[in-house]
């Protein structure tokens, strides 16, 4: 794969995760294509970018399972593999997913998580989305001040963007925070704002903008506005690419100027178009209010029998709403536990493939999954490493004089020992393994050659002077140990070579001794 291709693809991959308003289908279908491409120039980051679009698609559609499925999956990849931005976006996309089920405890925590992992090289504009998110989340947690420094902090990153449209979401998210805070005269002040931006940049105002603005226009009294506005938002629907359920909105919203001005004909022939198209796509919450607001156009007019058989359509649809909204939650909520019970079951099996069955320590494949990353680190912080490898000496007589059963309870208590010498040491400065058959493995961080030839020779003569005799009679049990400490340059495999030449040294030279490859000028410090 070129240089050339992989900056294509990520560029592909960065206008696929924005564009969510239309063609949903092309925009999963597309990211298909870049997931098979990806995966076929072994490109996994991209690969993981791409599954990521296409369960955002499925979840958007409702098939919650297997998005949520893939949004887990592709986290604890990121997390894996120290990919930041991955862990942010799919962070990102699981708040939205307890938000949709009303877990608004969640949704902020996600929120916080994603903002976290976003990497400071990550261009303004990329950032953008994920701040505000942040801000929405505080500001339906009732967090209205803590919101109010996140949509400022967003402000500034929009500030110097080439497109007019990030700055008028920042805007419009914030008046609209303001507006459900029920402080409606800064909502009108953020109003203003984006109105005189969107005039000054020869910008106009989406239907969604307007629609937030009609809002704050009904909380301030500004009746006769707000009517005007909202049928500026009408007529300019069809040009934009709004969500399925906006139109209804609207027309509710221009119901409710009209009432409020005392047109109550004219609200209820905007009521009866809006319960007609609530009705023929299925949107149950908006209907509910459509009826309240039908109740309260009838009793505004004095004709209170009507209103009060309109309550009771809207009380006994409220309910049926309430209902169907519990029963999703309910499979939501279902869909989740099978999806953690699954990642779960996988976290397990990971740490059981990776734990040596007999002994319970660290096996090869962990050792070779984190050895290359723990000397990458001691090289980048200029910090001492030390390989040691441990092998029992003829231990083929234990297994042939007494039985495997033997064998495998010396095994057994020598690993307890080198768990005892990584606890004793910290886990962050230790790991043990056993590496096959009577081998060991003990690495030791940030110690130089004297104290990690104290530590190996307190292990030696730990295993010297056990009591063994109650298992293998008369026979010996004695370890050798070859030790060598990581150089520029070193790798897994050559540190293990020089380790294992040190071992074959202390056999050598009798058995039951440490032996170390002497420091060099280049051994790391």
């Amino acid at each position: 794969m070129s240089p050339g291709d992989s900056a294509a693809r990520s560029a592909e991959l960065d206008r696929l995760e924005d564009w969510t308003g239309l063609d949903p289908r092309g925009r999963a279908s597309r990211a298909a294509e870049i997931e098979l491409s990806a995966a076929t120039a072994g490109d996994e980051a991209a690969e993981m970018r791409a599954r990521l679009i296409q369960a955002d698609v499925a979840e958007r559609s409702g098939d919650l399972k297997a998005s949520t499925s893939v949004m887990w999956q592709v986290n604890e990849w990121a997390r894996r593999n120290d990919h930041r931005y991955l862990i942010a976006r799919s962070h990102l996309l699981l708040g939205r997913t307890y938000r949709n089920m009303g877990d608004v405890a969640a949704l902020l925590e996600h929120a916080v998580a994603a903002v976290e992992h976003l990497d400071d090289t990550l261009p303004a504009r990329r950032r953008l989305p994920y701040v505000v998110k942040y801000a929405d989340a505080l500001t339906e947690a009732g967090s209205i001040a803590a919101a109010r420094e996140r949509y400022r902090q967003a402000a500034e990153l929009a500030r110097n963007s080439p497109d007019v449209r990030d700055e008028m979401m920042v805007l419009n998210n914030h008046a609209y925070a303001e507006y459900l805070s029920g402080e409606p005269q800064r909502a009108w002040e953020l109003v203003e704002e984006m109105r005189a931006l969107a005039a000054a940049r020869g910008h106009r105002l989406d239907p969604n903008d307007l629609d937030t603005v009609a809002s704050v226009q009904v909380a301030l009294g500004r009746y006769a506005e707000a009517e005007q506005t909202i049928l500026d938002a009408i007529t300019a629907y069809p040009e934009g690419h709004q969500e399925a359920d906006a139109l209804p909105e609207f027309l509710l919203t221009l119901a409710i100027t009209r009432r409020l001005q005392g047109a109550a004909d004219a609200a209820r022939q905007t009521l009866a178009e809006c319960r007609s198209l609530c009705e023929a796509h299925g949107h149950g919450e908006i209907l509910v209010r459509v009826l309240q607001e039908q109740a309260e156009v009838y009793a505004a007019a004095g004709d209170y029998q009507r209103a009060y058989e309109e309550y009771k359509r809207y009380h006994l649809a409220e309910k049926q709403v309430l209902d169907e909204q519990r029963e999703a939650q309910a499979r939501t909520r279902q869909a989740l536990f099978e999806v953690n019970e699954a990642r779960q079951e996988a976290d397990r099996f990971r740490e059981q493939a990776r734990r040596d069955p007999l002994t319970g320590l660290r096996n090869r494949r962990y050792v070779d999954e984190h050895l290359p990353a723990l000397i990458d680190r001691a090289r980048n912080g200029g910090k001492p490493l030390w390989v040691a490898v441990l092998d029992l000496d003829h231990f083929k007589q234990i297994n042939d004089l007494c039985s495997h059963e033997i064998g495998d309870q010396v095994l057994v208590m020598v690993a307890a020992m080198l768990a005892d010498t990584v606890t004793g040491l910290g886990e962050d400065s230790a790991m043990a393994a056993r590496l096959g058959g009577e081998e060991f493995l003990l690495v030791l961080c940030g110690r130089g050659h004297a104290e990690t030839l104290a530590v190996l020779e307190r292990l030696r003569r730990r295993i010297a002077a056990h009591p063994w005799r109650q298992a293998v009679g008369d026979l010996p049990v004695t370890t050798s140990i070859g030790a060598a400490p990581a150089v520029d340059g070193s790798t897994q495999a050559t540190l293990l070579a020089q380790a294992d030449a040190q071992l074959y040294t202390a056999k050598r030279a009798g058995r039951n001794r440490v032996r170390t490859a002497a420091q060099p000028a280049g051994a790391m410090r």
